[in-house]
């Protein structure tokens, strides 16, 4: 099976949101360049943060994200983001009424069903795990393999937390990778288990 990896762009204090659940300048760097990182055209990066980012981006073979964000984006419309295959969606709620059945999006109501899920359908394929909330219950039940990373310079003060609730010490090895890209840093981190 691929690694479980947890991901998301974070302020230097640690947060992905602020306190109104707003990411503010946390996706700049997706904007500051010129380099088009998929298709649409829309999002544009550093030629250092695609040559990061990119690679990535097309191993991933299935995203596990939180009821909360899942509503916030409003399903993506059906589209999982960044041309993911599939997302599973962790909620102890139903689908909402009237979603597309075809839709590659799983419902399931508890953080090791959404792995187990998530590795079926990614196979050898990297499962990418949102952080915050969700993300800090994988990381905490020692189901993620690697931290990744892109830290933006502003300081939140408060928000939404990467690793969401996660109340106790877990150890990291050195960063492997550490990338400067434009307004944006990028690291990564293997779990030392």
């Amino acid at each position: 099976m691929g690694k479980v990896v947890m991901y998301a762009s974070v302020s230097v204090d640690g947060f992905i949101a602020n306190e109104h659940e707003q990411s503010g300048p946390l996706f700049d760097w997706l904007l500051n360049g010129d380099v088009p990182l998929d298709e649409s055209g829309v999002v544009l990066v550093s030629q250092t943060s695609y040559d990061y980012i990119r690679p990535y981006w097309d191993q991933i073979g299935a995203t596990i994200a939180g009821r909360r964000v899942f509503d916030l984006t409003d399903g993506w419309d059906g589209k999982p983001p960044g041309g993911v295959a599939h997302v599973v969606v962790v909620t102890h709620r139903p689908k909402p009424e009237g979603w597309d059945p075809e839709a590659p999006f799983h419902f399931v109501d508890s953080i090791k069903a959404a792995v187990a899920k998530a590795q079926e359908l990614a196979g050898e394929r990297i499962v990418e795990v949102a952080a915050g909330d969700v993300g800090g219950q994988v990381f905490a039940a020692g189901l993620v393999d690697e931290v990744r990373m892109d830290v933006v310079p502003v300081v939140f003060g408060s928000g939404k937390r990467y690793f969401g609730s996660v109340h106790a010490q877990h150890l990291l090895e050195d960063p492997d990778v550490v990338i400067q890209g434009n307004r944006v840093q990028h690291m990564r981190y293997r779990v030392r288990r």
